[in-house]
């Protein structure tokens, strides 16, 4: 979440970034919360200098009893005993203020990085490269959702009758080009200089709360309310929390963890051509790269990781493009986020498989995630995340882009994974 002193300090340049990311009421919330704390910093000093009162006079309360002025000391006891009361009643005052600035802290987006352009839908978002050829198909050429059928590699019905819609079957060669994707990225994020771990994929309201899920996205997580546990939007939320209330080694940064898991989302849809096949999903596979950093390091790891996931692409065969995304279609964590696409030549359209982003401090203010500084300050860390990669759209692009009459050619990196070399 956004740090209170920066709202305090520097209010127009907030408004100006909640604007940017065309948060609605901006000013007016931001004003709001700059007036609690004004009353929040008033009720505290008034507490303050009633404990301290209530501290010197309770020192002296033994003196005047040793010197037999018991008459003042029944005075001072009397004062002891309403200034309790008072700093009880403001304590109590001081509590209630500060939850409700903590949860409209909560409510309140992280600030976009200057480079981020100005825009309120994907249309506006800004296409920093573009890799690779388009291949052109043969004459008859399918879409994913026909041929897994026609090679019947993935049972959308199955699924249905199983858990419902959004859940497929992975069956035969479809099964086993998950399972190599996922070794394949796994593999490269380790040769990367990532640490693999494999988190739970439940997690606790303070581990969404701490990387920005909840309250934002509580509607859209699958929530196992006996237990108050949450299934996972994806792996960066038990992967980030990790490191909750940690003070990290500065010779331990940058931290680099990669973990495989399967993740869940709600906000599936239900209809028209963006959500058919495996489009979209409730329940995916994904390798996901998470990165805690010094601030001055960020943005230079974000560059890296848009790098090496682009890697990963190129080492499929995928033709793709970077885009920059504008204010209006960022995250509600993110200061800067680059999303890959890859070309689905059958559907004639950009897939996005993967976002990199940078939350700078959002999340490890809410983390408490921190570090020492050389003059022994504690500061805030920031933490990165990004998709290497979601395989649902991978999956897709790979069957459209490689098909022949004959059957569908599997890149040549995944060879030793899968045992295969066409689905047929």
């Amino acid at each position: 979440m956004l740090q209170l002193n920066v709202l305090r300090e520097q209010t127009d340049l907030v408004v100006a970034g909640l604007n940017k990311k065309n948060y609605k009421n901006a000013a007016q919330e931001v004003a709001a919360l700059v007036e609690l704390d004004q009353q929040r910093r008033q009720v505290q000093s008034t507490h303050d200098e009633l404990q301290a009162r209530a501290n010197t006079i309770s020192k002296e309360i033994g003196i005047l009893m040793k010197s037999g002025d018991r008459e003042k000391a029944e005075a001072y006891k009397a004062e002891t005993s309403e200034l309790k009361q008072q700093t009880k009643s403001l304590a109590d005052q001081l509590s209630a203020i500060e939850e409700q600035i903590q949860q409209a802290l909560y409510k309140l987006p992280n600030l976009p990085h200057t480079s981020v352009p100005e825009g309120r839908t994907a249309e506006d978002n800004e296409v920093v490269l573009q890799h690779g050829e388009i291949p052109t198909l043969h004459e008859g050429a399918q879409p994913h959702w026909e041929l897994i059928q026609k090679y019947d590699i993935i049972d959308f019905e199955l699924g249905n009758k199983i858990s419902g819609a959004g859940f497929p079957v992975y069956k035969k060669q479809g099964a086993r080009l998950q399972r190599a994707l996922i070794n394949f990225f796994l593999d490269e994020a380790i040769k990367a200089g990532y640490m693999e771990v494999q988190p739970p994929i439940l997690v606790n309201e303070a581990s969404g709360y701490g990387t920005g899920q909840l309250p934002d996205k509580d509607g859209q997580m699958y929530h196992a309310t006996e237990d108050n546990l949450y299934l996972i939007p994806t792996a960066e939320v038990p992967i980030t929390n990790i490191y909750r209330d940690v003070i990290v080694p500065v010779e331990q940064l940058p931290i680099k963890n990669a973990g495989h898991t399967p993740c869940f989302r709600r906000e599936a849809g239900s209809w028209g051509a963006d959500v058919r096949g495996l489009n979209r999903l409730h329940q995916f596979d994904k390798v996901e790269i998470v990165q805690i950093t010094l601030p001055e390091k960020s943005y230079e790891a974000l560059e890296q990781m848009s790098s090496y996931i682009q890697g990963l692409l190129q080492k499929l065969e995928l033709p793709y493009r970077v885009l920059r995304l504008c204010g209006g279609d960022m995250s509600f964590t993110s200061a800067l986020t680059y999303d890959m696409e890859v070309y689905s030549t059958a559907q004639g359209r950009w897939l996005e498989v993967s976002s990199a982003s940078n939350f700078e401090t959002y999340q490890a203010n809410r983390l408490k995630l921190r570090y020492k500084t050389e003059s022994g300050k504690t500061q805030l860390l920031h933490t990165l995340n990004g998709s290497a990669l979601a395989l649902p759209r991978i999956v897709a692009a790979i069957l459209e882009n490689n098909q022949t009459p004959d059957g569908i050619n599997m890149p040549k990196v995944l060879h030793p994974y899968l045992g295969f070399e066409k689905i047929s």
